[in-house]
């Protein structure tokens, strides 16, 4: 029986590293570019909010079970059944509560496809990373990101589509660049996180100046609102966790000026609390999202535990939780929102107080403690990942990012927390 089982190893397949590599950048393709570039906007299907059926369509979820089969299957290679273990058990607790919130959706089929998906995406992400490195899943995150960066600025040229045409259901997109995304606000998101990856990457260069620059001048051309404002916090975020935790002294001293600065703002909130909440009663501040956040809070007090089940918000129309929550003087556009434009309040309508606390341990504060432990020899690399980190911490208070299936968002957050668990 020893016998056999030596010879079982001996002769047990090895996959040469290109087929892990390939695997990764295939994964980056379908969620950062994916098989419909480019893609034209219908006024009339986007005025009226047609739902979707779940995962998407048949070739896209081909395409995303091939790459993971590829990914499963070269990480086995590599660590044997301890690949298990490169999912942490806070990740599997969430899964499976989303997977469990299925099972009371209003549209159970939909709920557990697109809970199928997130699991999908989420070892393929955790799992590719493992299996080439951290420094190498960067690099080649990075030449995605400059190629997409290329093929925007070309399509601005070229292709009428790549800018929001006149006949939008929501005309103030008109002339805002997209690029090969559907919306600005995805562009402008894809545009932030490269320009940071250029900005924080520890051996600059002057392409990388370059790079960065012409990744803000594409995001400013988007509009995009929440990606223009938090680039600058997520960049000084990273830069000032390079700087301040070479010393423990330097962090101590950090951490202290954001706990003073929190209860300021803390004060400054109740102080004018009044004047705030008649900013957030008017449902058309913040481009209608106002409108959305009241609904979601309705919603949440009257399901605060279980909430509507994971999927069921993004593109649903009718069969939204939010659907008769909405005042009656709400535009029609709100009505069919895709998003809850804010990813915490997203969380708790859809998986409810308990999938939200299993999502702040998993996502938030497990990350945060990890950013925690100075380590100089990787602090160039963890500032870029902290500051990524930040950023989309920040732009879910305006946009839905979290356990958002395939967006590009969601994955550049797995990425970090991939290469962040990885070792040097």
């Amino acid at each position: 029986m020893a016998n056999d089982g030596v010879a079982i190893t001996s002769t047990r397949a090895r996959f040469d590293p290109w087929v892990a590599q390939a695997a990764y950048v295939a994964f980056l393709l379908l969620v950062f570019v994916g098989l419909s570039p480019f893609e034209t906007r219908d006024p009339a299907v986007l005025a009226i909010g047609v739902p979707t059926s779940g995962a998407g369509d048949l070739a896209r979820q081909i395409c995303y079970l091939a790459a993971f089969a590829v990914i499963v299957a070269t990480s086995f290679d590599k660590r044997g059944w301890n690949s298990i273990a490169l999912v942490p058990l806070s990740m599997v607790l969430l899964l499976g509560w989303c997977l469990l919130s299925a099972t009371w959706a209003g549209e159970s089929g939909i709920a557990f496809r697109r809970a199928g998906l997130e699991v999908v995406i989420v070892v393929s992400a955790l799992l590719s990373v493992d299996t080439i490195g951290a420094d190498r899943a960067l690099k080649l995150w990075r030449t995605v990101l400059i190629g997409i960066l290329v093929v925007n600025w070309i399509s601005i040229l070229l292709l009428p589509q790549a800018i929001h045409q006149a006949g939008e259901a929501d005309p103030s997109l008109v002339g805002d660049w997209r690029g090969l995304y559907f919306h600005k606000n995805i562009a402008g998101s894809v545009c932030a996180v490269s320009a940071l990856i250029f900005l924080l990457d520890e051996k600059r260069r002057l392409l990388d100046w370059a790079l960065a620059v012409a990744a803000t001048g594409f995001l400013v051309m988007t509009h995009s609102k929440a990606s223009l404002a938090f680039l600058p916090v997520a960049l000084a975020s990273g830069v000032i966790y390079r700087m301040a935790w070479k010393r423990d002294l330097d962090r101590i001293i950090v951490v202290v000026a954001l706990v003073l600065l929190f209860v300021l703002i803390a004060t400054l909130a109740l102080l004018h609390a009044d004047a705030i909440a008649r900013i957030f009663e008017n449902s058309n501040e913040f481009t209608g999202r106002a409108a959305i956040w009241q609904a979601e809070w309705a919603y949440i007090a009257a399901h605060p535990l279980l909430g509507s089940g994971f999927g069921t918000f993004s593109d649903t129309g009718s069969l939204s939780p939010l659907y008769g929550y909405f005042g009656a003087n709400t535009s029609a556009w709100v009505q069919n929102v895709a998003h809850g434009h804010n990813g915490y309040l997203q969380i708790l309508v859809t998986i409810g107080g308990v999938g939200f606390a299993l999502a702040m341990f998993a996502l938030v504060l497990k990350p945060a403690l990890a950013f925690w432990p100075r380590d100089e020899a990787r602090l160039a690399f963890k500032s870029l990942l902290f500051a990524i980190f930040v950023f989309i911490l920040f732009h879910n208070l305006l946009e839905s990012d979290f356990l958002e299936g395939d967006g590009v968002q969601w994955v550049a957050f797995l990425l970090m927390f991939a290469m962040l668990r990885a070792a040097p």
